[in-house]
């Protein structure tokens, strides 16, 4: 199992246990809560025995004790007559009344009378639960009842619970997600620094031997010490490569389609004649390119083209202005390979991931990151069929309207 997909496996089970954390909070609340209601419609019923109790007992030591176990139930209640009038009412605002004082308003600490809040308050506990039905004084009356406070902050609390979880995790998420990444840039910046550094070495001494072949053996005009001279500028070239890896490197106003065409050139003459190339575009647009990491960028996409390519196909670079937004160029590079499923374009640019049994799955990884950080770039699989082939696009911002 390769790093990736050891990574997304992971991702998987801690996704799954934390919907299953989840899961098991708001099903716990919710088996209290129904039990906390059930308690709650207990203590309505009996308010409203407690109520029909002190019209038919005159028992004072029992009307007492009534009245105790009244007062016990603290469920919000309001009682209604037939025709929906208010007549009772429990656990509400005690500062305000529904009952109509003459002159009561005059005098300092009277209650506020508001029929519209006693009304709303009807109608929000309608909503909430069934009446109660109330037999007093051969009159008949319905008690609603809503859920007390502390029934209504339970009902509250597992969402809110989860949203401070969440939160957490993010901001956790977001701190490891940045040390790692930190973590990351920094194996990748000693790892090819010290390769710069031991290339160093050989390429100099090689450097070295070439001038004394062509010195001890007048081989000057020698063809094949021209290809080996060539062979050793290709790894200062590389070794050059490495060593701008976390440094910020110079750019420099180009023609994009000479770069890549320059680099096309060199690069088709060693690939098999089987892969032809085609190169399109505005010789005259330019942007900020540091040739030397940009013909990384090109190498490690046209590797990819010609690895995916079975037998004869064609390679084709476009390049072109966005007709919607002018300071950006747009780079496509399509190939006529086995395509990529839609599912694997974000992961084909995460490190580790290849589908080659000998592949490292840095090439693209390493692309991403040197268009986005030094050439403030983009880079994505614009389009991919399965059998027919895939188009990457490089998106990098025009130098022609600085001038």
């Amino acid at each position: 199992m390769n790093p990736y997909q050891q990574k997304k496996r992971w991702k998987y089970i801690l996704i799954t246990f934390a919907i299953i954390i989840a899961s098991g909070s708001l099903l716990y609340t919710k088996y209290l809560v129904k039990h906390i209601a059930m308690s709650e419609r207990t203590r309505a019923q009996i308010w409203v025995m407690s109520m029909r109790q002190t019209t038919q007992s005159d028992d004072n030591d029992f009307l007492q004790y009534v009245f105790a176990v009244r007062d016990s139930s603290l469920v919000p209640a309001i009682g209604v007559d037939e025709k929906g009038d208010i007549k009772y009412v429990r656990g509400l605002d005690s500062t305000k009344t529904f009952i109509k004082i003459p002159g009561d308003d005059k005098v300092k600490g009277a209650k506020k009378y508001d029929p519209t809040y006693f009304q709303d308050e009807l109608e929000y506990m309608k909503k909430q639960h069934a009446p109660i039905q109330l037999t007093m004084l051969n009159t008949k009356y319905l008690i609603y009842y809503k859920d007390s406070a502390l029934l209504q902050e339970l009902k509250i609390f597992p969402y809110l619970q989860l949203f401070v979880i969440t939160i957490f995790l993010l901001v956790a998420y977001t701190a490891f997600n940045s040390s790692r990444k930190s973590e990351q840039n920094q194996v990748w910046v000693g790892l090819a620094k010290e390769t710069a550094h031991q290339l160093g070495t050989p390429i100099s001494s090689l450097m070295a031997w070439v001038e004394l072949i062509k010195d001890k053996f007048h081989a000057e005009k020698d063809p094949l010490m021209a290809e080996m001279e060539n062979d050793i500028k290709r790894l200062e070239i590389i070794a050059d490569r490495f060593s701008k890896i976390g440094s910020k490197p110079k750019l420099e106003d180009r023609s994009v389609y000479y770069v890549v065409k320059d680099f096309v050139d060199y690069f088709s003459v060693r690939v098999s004649n089987n892969i032809s190339f085609e190169i399109t575009g505005n010789p005259y647009m330019q942007a900020g390119l540091n040739v030397p990491l940009f013909d990384w960028v090109l190498e490690n996409l046209l590797k990819n083209a010609v690895n995916a390519i079975e037998g004869r196909g064609k390679i084709k670079v476009e390049i072109n202005a966005s007709k919607t937004k002018k300071n950006l160029i747009f780079i496509d590079i399509t190939d006529t390979g086995k395509g990529i499923p839609r599912s694997k374009f974000d992961t084909v640019f995460q490190p580790g991931y290849t589908t080659r049994k000998r592949g490292w799955g840095l090439g693209l990884s390493l692309t991403k990151r040197i268009i986005n950080n030094y050439h403030n770039g983009t880079i994505a699989v614009r389009e991919s069929e399965i059998g027919k082939g895939t188009t990457f696009r490089i998106t990098l911002k025009s130098s022609n309207n600085d001038k």
